[in-house]
């Protein structure tokens, strides 16, 4: 069996059923009830060691506030009941880029490294869900569009969800490539297929811009099949 931390958010919901249309058992981790759904609050470790019961891997997407926490309660539990085989999802270039939430990610990440369950982390840049849901429809209601002056090579999650389901479905490899959407395009590219409004791109001062502005979010030499942004939209 695997069980899928955050199996009900963006990408667990792609996950889930290609994990399912691949003939696996499947279970969701999450702290309320439902069918297929396994009771236990990674914050807490409350109910991880019962939830764990009859898994051989895991598939870690989730991402609450505290992910090093979460990641510690997860190896404890996976080590004290025998699981086979840790995934995890991170970002690409949260080594090199000093945002608050890339710092937790790569904690996060470096404790599962660390630990003693055999695991496999994947690195892959934004989401096309989270170009549109963080940067443009909160901007709905604007006569302009803002936009960041940055580089995007936004991916489908339908993509990931298929490499991460081979990546489950494999021995445990460690850290593997990184990869990217199939597309690396400027922030005004991005607005312009979102919306027909007036586009103004913007940049910010500080260290964490600058290493957006320097790319270090991206892997233009490994791109992903899947759709394109405006294929995305459409």
């Amino acid at each position: 069996m695997i069980l899928v931390t955050g199996g009900t958010g963006t990408l667990g919901r792609d996950v889930v059923p290609t994990l399912t249309n691949r003939g696996v058992d499947v279970a969701v981790l999450s702290r309320t009830p439902g069918d297929g759904r396994r009771v236990a609050d990674l914050a807490t470790g409350a109910g991880l060691d019962a939830a764990l019961d009859g898994v051989d891997t895991i598939v870690h997407l989730a991402a609450g506030k505290d992910q090093p926490g979460e990641a510690r309660q997860l190896v404890a539990a996976a080590g004290a009941t025998g699981i086979h085989h840790l995934v995890f999802i991170s970002i690409v270039g949260i080594d090199r880029i000093p945002y608050p939430y890339y710092r937790q990610k790569l904690a996060a990440e470096q404790i599962i490294e660390e630990a003693a369950v055999p695991s496999t982390i994947v690195r892959t840049t934004q989401f096309h869900d989270f170009v549109v849901d963080v940067f443009f429809a909160p901007q709905r209601r604007l006569p302009v569009i803002f936009t960041p002056r940055l580089s995007i090579q936004p991916i489908d999650t339908r993509v990931v969800a298929e490499r991460l389901a081979d990546l489950a479905l494999d021995s445990p490899r460690g850290r593997v490539a990184d990869f990217g959407g199939p597309e690396v395009l400027t922030g005004l590219e991005l607005a312009r297929a979102y919306s027909p409004k007036r586009a103004i791109a913007f940049s910010l001062p500080g260290k964490t811009w600058a290493a957006f502005a320097a790319g270090h979010h991206l892997v233009p030499q490994n791109r992903a099949d899947g759709r394109t942004f405006a294929e995305f939209l459409t």
